[in-house]
């Protein structure tokens, strides 16, 4: 490459002899309407934003490296899956991966009290796998119908614009799942200290599937190997006050300076079948699998290595989908999980457009052969068969054939009645109430105070509701937050809701 300095043109290739004037009358001007330069130049610069996301607005991308192990626990990973991604021990496979705030907007603050998106696009021999979840283990609601009500919730009020406590908890007032989440979000991990000291996790029931189309249960952990490290309230607004984006500029400077974050990548399995030995439904993604029952085994590291050269290229424009799954992952009947599905690859449609998977930080590794053409924005086609003539399947001159090489499908029996049904085993309080026992003193001390701050700011029949909801959780959790907010807990409660309220 030449090292003379590269010359400015336009998009079209044209070298730019002026880039401070433009072409006018005279040296004052009119301006004429030919200036071609200045029209390109001006006509991009008003378009150089993209839609935000709806959620997970703000964030921040890396690239890195997942190296399998080979095993799940003590048994070769390809007891359970026949994904190529875990089975070969050592095997590394390129990822992409977006830490996110949920809630604000993409100039908002990186220490607001909010879930952390947690994305991983694992860029695999057999196309991509999205692993799309967050920070906190759960969330607020079990099915997908009820969120764009959640986030509309803690979302800005359409009139004043401010996230407002009393939205906030009218909504979650009439959602006892969401206690669970709530406890886990007004505690101290609400506010991660930043990406690299969070663990992640898929949320979502997922299955792994093995060679012989056989599958189990399974949920999808990353656990930092930089130790977690959460702040609280006092600490996020010292930050806040001069800093928005602390925890991208944490990440991106320690990549910058040779140290790598890592995550080990665990799973939980458990046999695919209803469980009523269980006192909730393991597809509930308001409940955890208790890891005494389920433990925890380790798959795999993570290790980010590279930072972005773009941050609109690779960044604002990276799409996941909790849709996109490689051969040997496959869906379970979480209800959550169908509907996200659906959402995520449907909004980077509309923000991105239908054709952001050529883009490169989204493509897979090995170019698609589709029929797919046209689209707002296609800058190449796909690969064809033989005959670039034939865009359809199925044909005899040359076209794209089905693929023959993979397992046998895994075929779940599933019947049932068609209706609006919710779970029968809820129990809305008891991981709850077992969080709030389980956590240590000064977090359960934080937890109380940051509900009292919240809470004081609504209404008084959202406050008793909400004390009712913590009291059913555990009487000591009830009974602090309304001494704190200076009304009277009810009569302990250690129960379910009353079932009209739990299934709305």
């Amino acid at each position: 490459m030449s090292d003379a300095p590269r010359r400015l043109t336009t998009r079209q290739g044209h070298p730019v002899y002026d880039n401070q004037n433009q072409r006018t009358v005279g040296e004052r001007g009119p301006a004429t309407l030919e200036n071609y330069h200045f029209l390109e130049k001006i006509s991009h610069f008003d378009r150089e934003r993209i839609p935000e996301r709806v959620v997970h607005a703000r964030g921040f991308v890396s690239h890195g490296e997942f190296e399998a192990y080979g095993t799940i626990g003590d048994e070769p990973a390809s007891t359970y899956t026949r994904a190529k991604v875990l089975t070969e021990a050592g095997k590394k496979t390129p990822v992409v991966v977006r830490f996110s705030t949920v809630i604000g907007g993409r100039d908002s603050s990186e220490a607001a009290r909010d879930p952390r998106g947690f994305a991983v696009k694992f860029k695999t021999e057999d196309g991509n796998w999205d692993l799309v979840g967050n920070n906190l283990m759960v969330f607020f609601i079990r099915d997908a119908i009820k969120f764009p009500d959640v986030i509309h919730a803690l979302k800005p009020d359409p009139i004043t614009f401010r996230q407002e406590p009393n939205r906030i908890f009218d909504f979650m007032s009439q959602t006892p799942e969401s206690m669970h989440m709530l406890t886990w979000l007004f505690s101290p991990r609400g506010i991660p200290k930043d990406y690299r000291h969070m663990d992640g996790a898929g949320v979502n029931t997922y299955k792994l599937v093995n060679a012989d189309g056989n599958a189990v249960l399974c949920k999808f952990h990353w656990k930092t190997k930089q130790g977690i490290e959460s702040l609280t309230a006092a600490q996020a607004a010292e930050i806040q006050a001069s800093d928005l984006g602390h925890a991208s500029k944490d990440l991106f400077e320690a990549i910058e300076a040779g140290d790598h974050p890592q995550w080990e990548f665990c799973v939980q399995i458990m046999e695919d079948a209803e469980h009523p030995e269980l006192d909730f439904d393991p597809l509930d993604d308001t409940k955890v699998w208790p890891e005494e029952q389920f433990p925890l085994l380790p798959v795999g590291v993570m290790t980010l290595n590279r930072n972005v050269s773009d941050h609109h290229n690779e960044n604002e424009q990276a799409a996941f989908g909790t849709g996109v799954l490689v051969d040997g992952i496959d869906f379970s009947d979480d209800k959550m999980l169908v509907g996200r599905t659906f959402s995520y690859s449907d909004t980077q449609r509309y923000r991105v457009g239908p054709n952001y998977l050529q883009l490169p930080i989204n493509a897979p590794i090995d170019t698609p052969a589709t029929n797919q053409r046209g689209g707002q924005m296609s800058y190449h086609v796909d690969r064809t068969g033989t005959n670039p003539h034939v865009n359809y399947e199925p044909s005899i001159t040359g076209g794209l054939s089905e693929a023959d090489d993979i397992g046998p499908e895994h075929q779940p029996w599933v019947e049932g009645k068609v209706g609006r049904q919710h779970l029968s085993r809820r129990n809305d309080y008891g991981q709850a109430g077992e969080r709030y026992r389980t956590m240590p003193d000064w977090e359960r001390n934080d937890l109380v105070l940051n509900l009292v701050d919240a809470l004081s700011q609504c209404d008084r029949p959202i406050q008793e509701a909400m004390v009712a909801h913590f009291t059913r959780c555990d009487p000591d959790y009830g009974q602090r937050v309304a001494e704190g907010i200076g009304i009277t807990a009810p009569a302990s409660e250690n129960r379910e809701a009353e079932p009209a309220a739990a299934a709305r």
